[in-house]
């Protein structure tokens, strides 16, 4: 019978490096590995890998790189035991009272609250701790197919975030320790032995971030070759293609404004309310079954659009412009602005003229002078100056533009200060989050302060963006 400890601890490990590769495994599904697990037992190898894949796979397609991570996992790997730090210090020769001395040591520091400690045995223990902090880091979020350039920097930050630095200002604590208790030869042997094993932690985050960026460029590959014109990028798109999609996002608008009368329609008769159908029929042993229902009270939303129409996001614009035109008759109150460096109000263009005639003027400089560079500080002080206090909690402020700022005043706490007054605000960028830190891009200073803020690189994102945003209303 195998140690129900060391069962635990090799499932928890291989299921934070499922996680690593990309599968979504939650609390309830890990418990239900080690119940599976427990149910085939583990004298058949492959019992134990289907009863793993029928928790955690989701899909048929991902089943084969489910295989090859598995497979990994349990294969040997040069340079690198999958035992725990004590077993891999014992493999290079080191006695069993020179490491608990080691661990004395340790508990002495842990006792004192030493600063870095608990950094300094994740990232030498390179187990499932490690995993967990790279997980909870969210590397995927921040790399991209277009992040490349980046990767170093990326890679830097992250250690700085996950404590390498504290780890090693303690390893050379510890160190000094180490020469007094074992003295000066061994000292420096067993110090030398941990720092290896943070250097390979550190690798080991390299590798991650690297392979997460394989990974994406392998999807953006497969995207590319599975491309339609909804799911190509805007600023891949010929002249004619551009008709073609300006064509496709009035037509989704034309359905968002029916979907919406359907739902007002609804709306007047409310809907069945279940508990009080049934709590009625009880008078009459259910015959007649008369349904009761429950009318939604909504309070009246309003919707705020500003949309950069400078030359930086030219091969979006005039899809952004098609949807903050279709806005207005999606909402039954909204009010719309262009900017470059000067903010200018669109609403009474877009409400008498017809569409062609209205985004024409608006992206063609009739609003706004649209030959000068974007100042998003200017434009988001001339907003709050003039506009603010009209902000109320029925209020949804949606910007459309890539926040760059040819290096001026972002204005960031601006945007704090219209979230705080508003009901939501919401950010839709045609730049890819890999790009929201390079060169005047203000984005990393923007995101936080909204409520969402969505990527609107194609037809397809800008769809979707749509719907959540009439969801809302």
């Amino acid at each position: 019978m195998a140690d129900p400890r060391a069962l635990v601890r090799v499932l928890d490990e291989l299921l934070w490096s499922l996680r690593r590769a990309g599968f979504p495994i939650s609390t309830a599904q890990a418990i239900d590995v080690a119940r599976a697990v427990a149910a085939v037992g583990l004298a058949h190898q492959g019992h134990v890998r289907d009863a793993v894949a029928a928790v955690v796979v989701q899909r048929a397609c991902d089943r084969a790189r489910f295989d090859l991570e598995l497979d990994a996992f349990f294969a040997p790997t040069p340079g690198r035991s999958r035992g725990t730090l004590w077993e891999r210090l014992a493999d290079e020769g080191f006695l069993t009272g020179e490491l608990s001395i080691l661990r004395e040591l340790l508990a002495g520091l842990a006792a004192r609250g030493a600063d870095g400690l608990t950094d300094l045995t994740t990232w030498m223990d390179r187990g499932a701790d490690l995993d967990r902090l790279l997980a909870l880091a969210a590397v995927a979020r921040d790399v991209d197919a277009d992040s490349a350039l980046e990767l170093g920097f990326r890679t830097h930050r992250l250690l700085g975030r996950l404590g390498v630095a504290g780890a090693r200002r303690t390893l050379s604590r510890l160190q000094s320790l180490l020469r007094d208790a074992l003295g000066s030869e061994r000292g420096d042997a067993l110090a030398e032995a941990l720092a290896t094993e943070l250097g390979r932690a550190e690798d080991d985050v390299r590798s991650h971030v690297q392979g997460t960026y394989a990974a994406r460029v392998a999807e953006a590959e497969r995207q590319r070759g599975e491309r339609t014109l909804a799911t190509t990028p805007f600023s891949s798109l010929d002249e004619s293609a551009v008709e073609e999609v300006r064509r496709a996002v009035r037509r989704f608008a034309e359905r968002l404004r029916g979907g919406a009368r359907v739902r007002a329609r609804r709306a007047l008769r409310g809907r069945v309310d279940p508990h009080r159908t049934l709590r009625k029929a009880l008078r009459t042993g259910g015959v007649p079954m008369d349904l009761v229902r429950r009318t939604r009270r909504r309070d009246r939303p309003k919707l705020v659009l500003l949309c950069d129409v400078s030359d930086s996001v030219r091969a979006a614009a005039v899809f952004l412009l098609e949807l903050t035109y279709a806005a207005q008759d999606l909402f039954s109150r909204s009010r719309s602005f262009v900017f470059v460096s000067e903010l200018g109000e669109t609403t009474r263009l877009f409400a008498e003229e017809p569409v062609r005639v209205a985004i024409g003027r608006a992206w063609g400089g009739g609003v706004v002078p649209s030959g000068e560079n974007s100042n998003y500080g200017r434009v988001l002080r001339a907003f709050e100056a003039r506009h603010l206090r009209e902000l109320d909690r029925r209020t949804t402020v949606v910007v459309l533009g890539d926040g760059r700022t040819n290096y001026h005043d972002p204005a960031a706490d601006v945007l704090g200060r219209i979230r705080d007054r508003c009901r939501a605000l919401i950010w839709l960028c045609p730049e890819p989050r890999g790009r929201w830190t390079q060169g005047d891009s203000a984005m990393a200073l923007y995101a936080p302060r909204c409520s969402a803020v969505y990527e609107v690189r194609c037809a397809a994102d800008l769809e979707r963006a749509a719907r959540v945003l009439v969801a809302r209303g």
